[in-house]
């Protein structure tokens, strides 16, 4: 894609501080570093995000995740880290290429967080069920 900031990242036209690179896959450096090692990892080959990623490509970059994430672990020595990835503008999709980002966490006062409202007492095991059956049905039809 043209105009899109990872593509030109890929080609060497914009510059990042890449701490991984294959065939397949770039690893460098988020430029906003919400906590110290912030990293994305994205796929070399242009694909907007979960919903367009194909397996072979998704295998690629999910194959050097734990590799990346060790690295980053011994080099900094997070006590955690949150692997985050939005899809589409509504969930703060920000660059309309498929990127994960992998944040370290050293305490509750990094500046990070992902605390989300907890709504179990509104799903009945039933209710459940119900959600687990539709998800299961358009599996079905995306395999």
């Amino acid at each position: 894609m043209n105009n899109c900031v990872f593509c030109k990242i890929i080609k060497e036209e914009l510059p990042a501080a890449k701490v991984f690179e294959n065939e397949h896959v770039l690893a460098f450096l988020d430029i906003s570093q919400a906590t110290k090692g912030h990293t994305l990892i994205i796929p070399k080959v242009h694909q907007e995000n979960i919903y367009t990623l194909t397996p072979d490509v998704a295998s690629n970059l999910f194959e050097v995740v734990p590799t990346i994430a060790k690295a980053i672990k011994s080099a900094f020595q997070p006590r955690g880290m949150n692997l985050i990835n939005n899809n589409e503008a509504f969930a703060d999709q920000s660059v309309f290429h498929y990127h994960l980002h992998l944040i370290p966490r050293y305490d509750a006062n990094d500046g990070f967080s992902t605390k989300w409202k907890n709504f179990q007492a509104q799903y009945s095991t039933e209710d459940l069920k119900s959600l687990a059956a539709a998800i299961q049905k358009q599996i079905e039809f995306f395999s």
